[in-house]
């Protein structure tokens, strides 16, 4: 008896083993698809050399294994959430796997976010393709601020970037800070007055900048949301205090009430149109306002820039969010309960 009883023991023993064994390389099939698409410097892509998008659904097939294989640095970016999305997929996925492979390669993409800060803390589209608008330091579409709080949960050891390697906690609270000390010096003022940000700068004198043909120099507020939300995570120094609460005032004046942007189905073409419907329940924003004067203005496939909604071509008035009500919920719930836990009047 007590020979089987030992033989028992030996057993469980051995399968416990091989449980462990098994969790320490347990693979995530989603971060296993982003270690074949990272670059060899550390970021990632958002299109393939033949401009196909990056899309995680689809197998890895040997035709689309040789796409991957032949996109080139040059394709390393931080738009529509490249590189940071893999970041924090790979960070939760090590967090569930234990993977080293996961972390490894959240380690490196990091890296890749350090290299491509500028020393006045902006962050340009595209690292190191400097090519057309994309060296330009890049609010739009989130991608410096993406930079900015992949880098804020590692300075802060949060989110399961704890896990992260204890060197990049000093670089990291150094690029924050780089990086707020930038967002402090964009923030477009008006007869003295601060008011939004806007999409993008010139990354050498920090003026605002064009991007593509429509979208034109201009304040942004979809991006300076963002921007808003990534102020109130840090301490409410009284310089962040005043950009928030300046933007803020911003969004309250130039709102528009009384409509707002929905599909409607046009029954003599029978297709749909984007377009500003009369709602008295509805408040809403445009996406871009002039620099100046505060007009919501509207660009173009012609680079031309109008200020009536009606005169943008069809293409462009179907293909774009020019409004919506992305300061909405910041007013009227985040702004409110930021100002109560720093005790501000």
């Amino acid at each position: 008896m007590r020979k089987i009883a030992i033989l028992s023991l030996i057993a469980v023993s051995a399968r416990y083993n091989q449980g462990i064994g098994q969790t320490m390389t347990t693979k995530d099939s989603l971060a296993e698809k982003m270690l074949v698409y990272q670059l060899s410097n550390g970021a990632w892509p958002k299109q393939l050399l033949d401009k196909s998008v990056v899309d995680y659904s689809l197998p890895l097939t040997h035709e689309l294994l040789q796409k991957i294989k032949t996109t080139a640095i040059d394709h390393a970016t931080l738009d529509n959430s490249a590189t940071t999305r893999e970041i924090n997929g790979l960070i939760r996925a090590f967090k569930d796997t234990k993977n080293q492979a996961y972390l490894n390669a959240a380690e490196k993409g990091i890296s890749y976010i350090l290299s491509a800060q500028y020393e006045n803390g902006g962050f340009p589209q595209y690292y190191p393709n400097k090519s057309l608008y994309r060296a330009e330091i890049t609010y739009n579409d989130n991608a410096m601020i993406n930079a900015l709080l992949v880098l804020h949960n590692v300075a802060n050891k949060q989110e399961g970037f704890e896990a992260v390697n204890a060197g990049f906690i000093s670089k990291a609270q150094l690029a924050v800070q780089k990086g707020i000390a930038c967002i402090l010096k964009t923030q477009v003022t008006q007869g003295g007055e601060r008011s939004i940000w806007a999409a993008q700068y010139d990354e050498k004198t920090l003026a605002p900048a064009q991007a593509r043909k429509f979208e034109p120099a201009s304040l942004s507020t979809s991006e300076s949301v963002a921007i808003i939300r990534f102020l109130m995570l840090q301490p409410a120094t009284n310089e962040i205090q005043q950009a928030i609460e300046h933007a803020i005032k911003w969004f309250q004046q130039h709102d528009i009430e009384g409509y707002r942007f929905d599909r409607i189905k046009d029954n003599l073409a029978g297709k749909y149109q984007r377009q500003l419907v009369a709602d008295p329940t509805s408040t809403i924003w445009a996406r871009f306002y002039h620099l100046e004067d505060n007009r919501p203005l509207f660009g173009d496939r012609d680079d031309t820039i109008k200020y009536n909604f009606e005169e943008v071509s069809e293409e462009r008035r179907n293909g774009y969010a020019w409004f919506g009500n992305w300061p909405e919920k910041l007013i009227q719930k985040e702004y409110p309960k930021w100002k109560k836990q720093y005790k501000i009047q």
